[in-house]
């Protein structure tokens, strides 16, 4: 039994980590049976002795593994059936489309979107979330999403190769998911759990994508609990 050290709000049931949410999809692409144990950012001491220092964290057996792109890779070689990235020149893709979407995607959506976790924390981790991410941002919250119902469409415009390529195909794995869809769905899910922001708004291909995510292993995404309504 593999055990998944994810980051959990104040109601525990919610479970927002963009990287969190890969490695979940990873584990439900692999057929895996997995338990979770939820923590919130101050309480890492559990795992804290194997050097990971953020979350994800996996313990399977005695073997810690912490980083969603080196558990894709550990999960591959550990679990060869339903391969996510394919051999070595795979990895190496995947290792690239992965930079792409911390690049293109996710410092575009993080100022955007950051501003609405505080409010799913308990007034600890509100406290530390806000210091050590404005201090990233070098400005406030609050100020850092000015403006982001407008900004919406720069993320879109980055999102326009993702979109060409599943003008032909359903996954961007090609007829099923495989890495590159785990980790593209990562930052996406984030905004969908704690936000009202609808950051594929009127993009037909990309939300039906989406959608079709939400509903892969059973629908295991689309039953997660979030902190706003989701249609």
């Amino acid at each position: 039994m593999i055990t998944l050290y994810e980051l959990c709000g104040k109601d525990t049931d919610i479970r927002f980590s963009p990287t969190v949410w890969r490695v979940r999809m990873l584990l439900e692409h692999k057929g895996l049976d997995w338990t979770s144990a939820p923590r919130s950012f101050l309480d890492k001491d559990e795992f804290a002795a194997s050097g990971c220092k953020t979350f994800p964290v996996i313990k399977d057996g005695d073997k810690w593994v912490g980083d969603s792109f080196d558990i894709a890779v550990y999960l591959d070689e550990t679990y060869p059936e339903k391969p996510l990235m394919g051999g070595e020149i795979g990895i190496d893709n995947a290792r690239f489309f992965n930079n792409w979407v911390l690049a293109a995607v996710m410092r575009q959506m993080f100022p955007m979107v950051a501003v609405d976790v505080p409010p799913v924390l308990d007034d600890a981790n509100a406290a530390y979330f806000r210091e050590a991410r404005e201090k990233v941002l070098g400005r406030s919250l609050e100020a850092a999403a000015e403006g982001r119902a407008d900004r919406v469409k720069d993320v879109q415009a980055a999102l326009a190769p993702v979109r060409m390529t599943l003008d032909g195909q359903t996954f961007l794995g090609g007829q099923a998911p495989n890495w590159t869809d785990y980790c593209l769905f990562g930052p996406l899910m984030w905004a969908h759990v704690v936000s009202e922001l609808d950051v594929l708004a009127g993009d037909d291909a990309l939300t039906a994508w989406f959608q079709a995510m939400l509903d892969l292993h059973g629908g295991h995404a689309r039953a997660a609990k979030t902190a706003y309504p989701k249609s």
